[in-house]
């Protein structure tokens, strides 16, 4: 809990699953608190990779009570957007549950280089706590680098530390970033040889009775079969044929089709993290969620608790196989009829019309640029490394050395400010002169500077985009975007990342107790989802929230 007392500002303690913390010498009336208004469970939902266009594309295989059910029973926000780049985990995972942009909650990547430390840094990492539940380091993790509260944090504060939150998912980040810094816990699952879900000392000393329980069952070991499409291969013509050039499949299996043993494929792919890259993580997802709010006795009174899920089988699948390929489109049948399990287990433990479930995505995905190019649609890669010798040749004859750049990732380039200080070059010129350079570059679309982000207030395009992912602490020199449909990746399976539309058009749909019945193709945007949340909860909106709250979707 090392940062919560710098984001409130007020010494409360809050009760953990380890029982590490608790409020102590404070009689709370809890009738003040409780509110037949208020939902007893919020359930966030984030499908890691998800397209709006699955909802449709999908729609004739899933049944009644998963997907369908949302948009049947709830509200369905059809235009919904990331209004930021980079379109990656962290940031949407952090984007959705803050309210706001990495302009503000500072997540601007999964992994970015620190200006400070002048190493990456990931996105939840943190040396000074402990794994718990594991002795692998896969443990060390927390939400410090992320720098505003999340609307699970606000619930907190607003209960007095009464009402949970549990943050759940394969990623260590899809679960931290969500649950925010004030959260009982989160846990993540961590493969190879262990198939354990994990925590840290951020969180608690020991894992919970029910988690280790959980781990000693045979609920991973059971997932370790054979994968085969749920329904015949044949039915599956919302997809791709099952044997094409576009997949990249696993070790160990000679060709990327159905269907696939994982017991014996595990061996040559990590142990049990095989299982991210199927269906059946989401299912463990699904089982450890719903052993957890048994556990916890999540949604049993009036006291609003919070449920932060992420299925993130989905992402692994989409960077393995692509969007085209018909292990995505088995994997979110599947996950249809997992989240169909989860809200029958809501209906019956917490009360139907008792929860709220609020279900979006981290970030889209591309088709296959290999794919498009075979249709004859402009796609295809970016050669980093010709780019980068003709860069450093640049660098050399114009400053008569490369050092002057310290780092380029996630499309950036850092800058050595001392190195230009010595020079005797002004910042700004180096930053212009190394942008117009770029901009000259094969598949280079758009190139920005830091001090043109810094200056200049835009409102739309994808300058806008580019503005609200821009972190002036955080964040590069020079922003680069590459051309529509031109990606750094292998060549096969999908990617992320983009400001375009394939990267930021994602699904946002509403349903339970609070929700209307309905729709809209009127532009939502994710920062938008904390403030609906805290409107609906009637707390506070998270402290560097930028959205709004959407009040056409509340009744």
């Amino acid at each position: 809990m090392k940062n919560i007392f710098s984001l409130i500002g007020v010494l409360f303690m809050f009760s953990s699953c380890g029982a590490q913390n608790t409020i102590t010498d404070t009689k709370i009336e809890t009738s003040v608190l409780e509110s037949n208004d208020r939902p007893k469970l919020v359930v966030g939902i984030v499908v890691d990779q998800m397209r709006y266009d699955y909802l449709t594309r999908f729609e004739s295989k899933f049944g009644d009570g998963g997907f369908n059910r949302m948009i049947n029973e709830g509200f369905n926000c059809k235009n919904n957007h990331f209004n930021y780049v980079p379109t990656y985990t962290g940031p949407g995972h952090a984007s959705v549950y803050t309210g706001t942009t990495p302009k503000i909650h500072g997540i601007i990547g999964n992994n970015w280089y620190d200006k400070e430390t002048k190493e990456m840094v990931y996105c939840a990492g943190d040396e000074n706590v402990k794994s718990i539940g594991t002795e692998d380091d896969a443990g060390k993790m927390s939400p410090r680098r992320m720098q505003t509260t999340t609307f699970a944090d606000e619930n907190r504060l607003f209960t007095q530390g009464q009402g949970k939150t549990i943050g759940i998912s394969l990623k260590d980040r899809g679960a931290i970033l969500p649950a925010g810094h004030t959260a009982n816990a989160a846990y993540w699952f961590h493969g190879r040889d262990e198939g354990r879900w994990i925590s840290s000392s951020h969180y608690m000393t020991e894992l919970p009775e029910w988690v280790s329980n959980f781990n000693a069952s045979t609920h991973a070991e059971s997932y370790l079969k054979e994968w085969n499409t749920l329904y015949d291969i044949s039915t599956y013509t919302e997809s791709g044929v099952d044997e094409n050039t576009f997949e990249g499949g696993f070790k160990g299996k000679e060709k990327a089709t159905f269907p696939y043993d994982l017991k014996a494929l595990s061996k040559d792919n990590r142990g049990y993290d095989i299982l991210k890259a199927t269906p059946y993580g989401n299912s463990l997802t699904a089982d450890f969620a719903m052993a957890a709010i048994e556990a916890e006795g999540l949604g049993q009174d009036k006291i609003t608790d919070v449920l932060a899920v992420s299925f993130s089988a989905t992402d692994y699948v989409g960077h393995n196989f692509g969007v085209n390929s018909k292990e995505v489109q088995d994997t979110y049948i599947r996950l249809d009829k997992d989240l169909e399990r989860l809200f029958e287990y809501l209906d019956t433990t917490v009360g139907k019309g008792e929860y709220t479930v609020f279900l979006t995505a981290d970030h889209g995905a591309i088709d296959v640029p290999s794919y498009l190019s075979s249709l004859k649609v402009p796609a295809g890669y970016v050669n980093n490394k010709d780019r980068k010798a003709i860069f450093n040749a640049f660098l050399e004859a114009t400053y008569g050395t490369d050092s002057i750049v310290e780092n380029i990732s996630n499309d950036q380039i850092f800058l050595d400010r001392d190195k230009v200080k010595a020079l005797g070059l002004k910042l700004s010129d180096v930053q212009e002169t190394i942008a117009m350079e770029q901009l000259s570059y094969l598949n280079v679309s758009k190139v920005y500077t830091a001090t043109t982000m810094g200056s200049t207030g835009f409102s739309d395009g994808i300058e806008a985009l580019l503005q609200n992912g821009f972190n002036q602490k955080r964040s590069g020199d020079v922003i680069l975007v590459n051309d529509t449909s031109f990606i750094s990746y292998g060549k096969t399976g999908s990617t992320h990342g983009s400001g375009l539309n394939y990267d930021t058009h994602v699904p946002l749909l509403f349903f339970g107790k609070g929700i209307k019945h309905g729709q809209t193709f009127s532009k939502t945007v994710i920062p938008d989802i904390a403030p609906t949340m805290s409107a609906l909860l009637g707390i506070s909106f998270p402290n560097g929230a930028t959205g709004q709250p959407l009040g056409f979707v509340i009744d």
